[in-house]
């Protein structure tokens, strides 16, 4: 397998550690070690006493029975713990697919979901929201859409980047499809818990389809990213047991550190996500007002959740060209959408970091700048 190069991440390589107002991320607020640790009295003296020996290739089974907690019906030998969720997606599609097996992906996407596949030989189809109608999905499409040799279907709900979410009653619908044409389907969770409103979350994949396979992450409901911990939850033993071999070539186990901090922060998880929705909520106020004052030069919608949002240039302008005068004239940094092979005129905003005001006044003064 030969891969092309991950053009959202060679973006950001060249710019986020450079620019000082980041408006593009994806993650939530970090916390540092000292306020994670803050979170149990004796959480410091334990850290400290962490054996920094190799660790279990599924992940320390304190850390999956904190994962399961968050599911309905998964227990601890159906978590499999990864170095971030990029590795648990890598290894996904190495096992389930094979040359000339097609996969449909909803779209836009996050690279990884389509390119993996397609360097393995595979025809890959998107499935792409209506962004005249908040990025909602297709049901009839999808169905004329599965081939003969349709392997796999990948969501990612909440999305990355528009903040779509699908219904309960679609999610059952596409359960259904998958189990009729007997499809795997590889839900994307990594924003899950990420809802703005708590009848919109909805039940993980796995706990609805015994051949899905739901993604998670530390990276950003719990804005954790640095701790690169993901994992894999499912029902079906076969992709089970070989992801958990491939991984045996990939990082073989995880970090001790990443993994006791990991343990701390689920088991404090309401904490955590509730002071990150909070930070989402504030930063969609803000937008909503700038967006409405500027609604001469972008298209807005405020998402149903995650931590993005997807909104568009209503000018003549190409986005990239955009993005980079503005990083370049004041230091904020938005990501083109066409990092996520989507058009010529929508960017990614991100909504999870305390520093979005700074970053809208930043953006302000680079549209007063241009307009004179």
């Amino acid at each position: 397998m030969k891969l092309p190069a991950f053009k959202l991440e060679r973006f950001f390589a060249k710019y986020e550690f450079k620019a000082p107002y980041l408006l593009s991320s994806s993650d939530c607020e970090a916390m540092t070690i000292e306020e994670l640790l803050s979170l149990e009295p004796d959480a410091a003296q334990r850290f400290h006493q962490t054996w920094l020996g190799y660790t279990e290739t599924q992940g320390n089974p304190e850390l999956r029975q904190a994962i399961a907690q968050t599911y309905q019906t998964i227990d601890i030998e159906q978590i499999l713990v990864h170095a971030g969720a990029e590795e648990a997606v890598f290894i996904f599609m190495n096992i389930a697919l094979q040359p000339g097996d097609h996969l449909i992906v909803h779209f836009p996407c996050y690279q990884s979901h389509s390119t993996i596949a397609q360097s393995i030989g595979c025809e890959v189809s998107g499935w792409m929201g209506c962004e005249a109608n908040h990025w909602e999905l297709d049901l009839d499409w999808l169905r004329g859409a599965i081939q003969p040799n349709t392997r796999a279907i990948v969501i990612n709900c909440p999305h990355n980047p528009t903040g779509y979410v699908m219904s309960r009653a679609k999610l059952e619908e596409l359960i259904a499809i998958c189990r009729e044409h007997n499809l795997l389907l590889f839900s994307d969770e990594v924003y899950r818990f990420l809802e703005y409103r708590d009848e919109d979350t909805l039940p993980a994949a796995c706990d609805l389809y015994e051949n899905a396979v739901s993604l998670g992450v530390m990276s950003k409901p719990y804005g954790l990213a640095g701790l690169r911990i993901g994992w894999i939850a499912t029902h079906n033993q076969e992709i089970y047991r070989a992801m958990a071999e491939f991984k045996d070539f990939t990082s073989i186990c995880n970090s001790a550190p990443s993994e006791f901090l990991s343990t701390l922060a689920l088991r404090n998880r309401d904490k955590i996500i509730q002071r990150n929705r909070a930070i989402i909520a504030a930063n969609i106020e803000r937008c909503n007002e700038f967006f409405s004052h500027h609604a001469d030069f972008f298209n807005w919608a405020a998402p149903k959740g995650g931590s993005t949002a997807f909104p568009s240039l209503k000018r003549s302008i190409d986005v990239e060209e955009f993005c980079i005068d503005l990083v370049n004239q004041q230091g904020v940094l938005l990501l083109p959408g066409p990092y996520f092979d989507y058009g010529k005129q929508n960017f990614r905003l991100g909504l999870g970091r305390k520093n979005l005001p700074t970053c809208l006044e930043k953006l302000e003064n680079y549209l007063k700048a241009i307009a004179a």
